[in-house]
């Protein structure tokens, strides 16, 4: 893993219990509780705010996130960021879950158990309601169309990755 601080203070925060690949970035102010994962080709970079990830929330593949000197980065407990979302200056509470490729914004939203669909265009701003689904470019909400516990379903996956990876990654070549 790649890990870079920037001025005193400005550095990586990582919870022993965390599992950061050896191919992620992270740099400045980022913190990352229990059980939180990182995947590969993710790159974290908080040099303007701070970036928090909860426990037991996973950062999938080539993900990329950021914040602004307004908006800090916050990704509550039991979430799940899929591949190759975009998150900058939003937050996304506990069990929530942002779809492969979406992009949310300064500002939003994302409430406890909600859902934002792969490829969706989550706007500054926009508040995500508890158990909606946010879908389509922009987003478009479809109140109380979606399980919280598909979404915890999800994220306890990735917590059971992780042991996998400390024991058995190894690189070949």
């Amino acid at each position: 893993m790649a890990l870079y601080g920037l001025e005193d203070g400005c550095e990586p925060e990582i919870h022993p219990d965390a599992y950061v690949h050896p191919d992620a970035v992270l740099i400045g102010r980022v913190i990352l509780g229990a059980y939180a994962s990182v995947w590969p080709g993710t790159v974290i970079r908080a040099d303007d705010n701070t970036i928090r990830i909860g426990e037991r929330s996973s950062i999938q593949d080539g993900a990329v996130l950021h914040c602004t000197t307004d908006h800090p980065t916050t990704v509550g407990n039991d979430c799940t960021v899929g591949h190759n979302a975009h998150l900058e200056g939003c937050t996304l509470n506990d069990a929530s879950l942002a779809g492969s490729g979406s992009v949310i914004l300064h500002g939003a939203v994302v409430s406890s158990g909600a859902l934002v669909g792969a490829n969706a265009l989550v706007p500054g701003g926009k508040i995500i309601p508890e158990n909606a689904m946010a879908l389509g470019v922009p987003a478009k909400i479809r109140e109380d169309a979606h399980s919280v516990e598909l979404n915890l379903l999800n994220a306890a996956n990735y917590v059971e990755r992780i042991e996998r990876y400390r024991v058995a990654l190894r690189r070949i070549r």
